[in-house]
């Protein structure tokens, strides 16, 4: 109760109303189960702990716009349409979402070793690391209507076509794990997605989301460490324009880098250039525990990997990370994440 009064009461202090401001927010749930069809049982079942608490996370932030991560899709998209329902009954409504496949357990054209283990037709050896279709992907909820006809979904591009791939490769320079794989191996692990919302005076904010592969388990090759530096550098890409029209602002780049800039593994210069690219504003959001972390990992502790970034045009007016202040809050039930969530003033 303590953690969530203290929410209340932050929220309360730096929000005005969603007809004033607009909170957008990212949450890696870690609503994934085991197999496909368990996470929309669990969700209707009435008695998941952790489902309890991701609800009663995002209630207490009540943000407009959310972007998840970690939850299984379906083809009908009945999980996330059950977990909206559940959020309606707290009062809380997206009659708008967005739910398209992921590339997590989608298997390549034909069976191959995308890993380099040796094996084929493991989990690792699908376009995005997942034991059946969907597992562990992405969504977006919204108060506010989604142009679909707007939506460019990167999902399919494929990493060898990224301006400046940081393919990997053998020892001898051949491409790793072989050039068949790479013919075929999509860049985004999970996805990458432009969402363009509309506003009350017809214009649009894009919503750029998406959830990047961990740069770990993998070896010398450092193949994982090198798709999550490319997977984050994408999005800058884009602004330059060199993956299609860059989108005009205002936009916030909304998700998972799996990426921290001074802690941890992986290729830093990647956050650390989004972080710094004059585009954007990083509004730095904390919590009075923890400060700027937004994860805490049993083996690596505690990082910020999870981002709210807007357009450097947009007037920020608040900002923070709900951190559990006990192991018993929902936030700590909830997921090893945290949710984060700007306030951005609508002009």
């Amino acid at each position: 109760m303590r953690q969530l009064a203290a929410g209340l009461l932050l929220i309360l202090a730096t929000g005005t109303g969603w007809t004033d401001t607009l909170r957008i927010a990212t949450f890696n749930t870690e609503l994934s189960r085991d197999g496909p069809g368990l996470l929309l049982r669990d969700i209707t079942g009435g008695s998941d702990s952790q489902v309890a608490a991701v609800v009663e996370v995002i209630t207490t932030v009540q943000p407009d716009v959310l972007a998840l991560q970690g939850i299984d899709w379906d083809y009908e998209g009945r999980a996330l349409a059950a977990l909206a329902a559940l959020l309606a009954d707290r009062g809380l409504d997206y009659p708008y979402r967005v739910a398209l496949q992921p590339n997590s357990g989608l298997p390549p054209p034909a069976p191959l070793d995308l890993d380099g283990n040796g094996k084929t037709g493991e989990p690792r050896d699908n376009q995005g690391y997942g034991r059946f279709r969907g597992q562990g992907g992405i969504a977006l909820l919204s108060r506010l209507p989604v142009d679909h006809d707007g939506i460019r979904d990167f999902s399919s591009l494929l990493w060898k076509d990224l301006p400046g791939a940081l393919l990997p490769q053998h020892a001898n320079g051949r491409p790793f794990p072989s050039a068949e794989a790479q013919a075929v191996q999509r860049l985004p692990a999970t996805a990458h997605w432009l969402v363009p919302l509309l506003l009350a005076d017809g214009s649009r904010l894009k919503v750029m989301t998406f959830h990047s592969t961990p740069p770990l388990f993998d070896g010398p090759e450092d193949r994982n460490g090198r798709r999550n530096h490319d997977e984050v550098r994408l999005w800058q890409l884009l602004l330059d324009g060199a993956l299609g029209p860059a989108p005009e602002p205002p936009f916030v780049i909304a998700g998972d880098a799996n990426l921290d800039p001074g802690h941890g593994e992986g290729r830093k210069e990647a956050i650390g250039s989004l972080l710094a690219d004059p585009r954007l504003q990083d509004p730095r959001p904390r919590s009075p525990q923890r400060g700027t972390a937004t994860v805490e990992w049993q083996s690596a502790g505690r990082m910020r990997v999870d981002y709210v970034l807007p357009s450097s045009g947009l007037t920020v007016t608040g900002s923070g990370v709900l951190w559990p202040d006990s192991h018993n809050a929902p936030a700590a039930i909830a997921s090893r994440h945290r949710l984060v969530w700007v306030d951005l003033l609508l002009d």
